[in-house]
């Protein structure tokens, strides 16, 4: 239980430090002018969804790092993640490098990718839990390329 409340501190601080660093979009007059993509969802399911996979992705740590014995590759990868999670928000909102924050997105897409890979065994039935994060950054990476 220690490890799914570790993750969720984690994964929740990630996210609130990114959004920190983001400003609050609402008030962002750059990103009310961009022509955005006909499938942009309404603002309140970027947090539910967010919310959602963060959970769902506690859980896939959680079993992972209690069953894994590769923990240095695990905390390798899973720091490169918060880092790449969190820097696509004031790359995007803040700095409006857009460019940058759309490779930023693949990136972040390939790093989970490979922590679903490495440790997929590790994680049994619960590493299904990683395809709505799959499915999200896909969609984001679609949003993002759409500004650029």
């Amino acid at each position: 239980m220690w490890r799914f409340i570790l993750f969720l501190i984690l994964n929740f601080g990630a996210l609130f430090l990114g959004s920190l660093l983001m400003g609050n979009p609402a008030d962002n007059t750059w990103y009310q002018q961009q022509d955005l993509a006909p499938w942009t969802p309404p603002g309140w399911v970027f947090g539910a969804a967010w919310f959602t996979i963060m959970l769902l992705f506690a859980i896939f740590l959680s079993k992972v790092l209690r069953k894994t014995s590769r923990k240095t590759e695990f905390w390798t990868l899973l720091s490169i993640h918060y880092v790449l999670n969190i820097a696509w928000n004031p790359l995007f909102f803040k700095w409006h490098w857009v460019g940058t924050a759309l490779l930023v997105l693949a990136l972040l897409w390939i790093v989970v990718l490979l922590l679903w890979v490495r440790f997929r065994k590790a994680a049994g039935w619960t590493g299904w839990l990683l395809l709505p994060y799959l499915v999200w950054l896909v969609l984001a990476f679609s949003l993002n390329a759409f500004v650029v």
